[in-house]
């Protein structure tokens, strides 16, 4: 009884203490508007520290939000970002700036190149909330940082997605001629075509 009686003792002052510094918060605000309209994107919300001395935690928290697809026609989030710059002049000229994508060392910089040249400047020290760290990742950038996003489109998610191509799935749904060519997550023979009939064929 006495180890079961600290042990609960313990518990409730870990509840009081993290009650005491929620307390030191002011209550969360409402969510920003997405940072982008299609593709997902980011929206944060903010809250306010009411003491006098240092609040423990966090300030911001954010969300995806607009995670559908884009139009074809909207192009990509990171060309849109470079080509903004093309009637800024650089150096005493101006340039048409096509996107430089999966940097390793800093995925979230807005880096571009010259169109036709071999310059290649880093015109913002971080993207647009919401910009994909790397082309086929769903991992975005957020306040200059790339943040994991699983198939699920959450973040911090680490779902991802199976031999299916199924968010979350277990390999069992896969169908002959499917994502990868697997069925059941085992791969497929896919036999050559058969030859055309001579009746088929032009005469001649």
């Amino acid at each position: 009884h006495q180890c079961c009686f600290s042990i609960n003792l313990f518990s409730s002052r870990t509840a009081r203490s993290e009650e005491d510094r929620d307390s030191l918060w002011d209550a969360w605000g409402s969510w920003s508007e997405c940072s982008r309209t299609c593709g997902g994107g980011a929206s944060y919300s903010l809250r306010r520290c009411l003491s006098s001395k240092t609040c423990e935690g966090r300030n911001i928290r954010y969300r995806t939000c607009s995670n559908v697809d884009c139009p074809p026609e909207a192009g990509d989030f990171r060309a849109q970002q470079c080509s903004a710059h093309n009637d800024v002049k650089y150096q005493g000229q101006f340039y048409e700036w096509l996107p430089i994508s999966n940097d390793p060392d800093n995925p979230c910089s807005l880096k571009c190149q010259a169109r036709g040249a071999a310059l290649i400047v880093e015109l913002a020290p971080k993207v647009l909330d919401g910009t994909r760290c790397y082309t086929e990742s769903l991992d975005m950038c957020i306040s200059g940082l790339c943040q994991i996003v699983g198939c699920d489109r959450q973040l911090g998610s680490a779902v991802k997605e199976d031999n299916c191509g199924v968010c979350n799935g277990d390999g069992s749904t896969c169908r002959l001629g499917g994502p990868l060519g697997v069925r059941g997550g085992q791969p497929v023979t896919v036999l050559p075509p058969s030859p055309t009939p001579a009746a088929c064929l032009p005469a001649g």
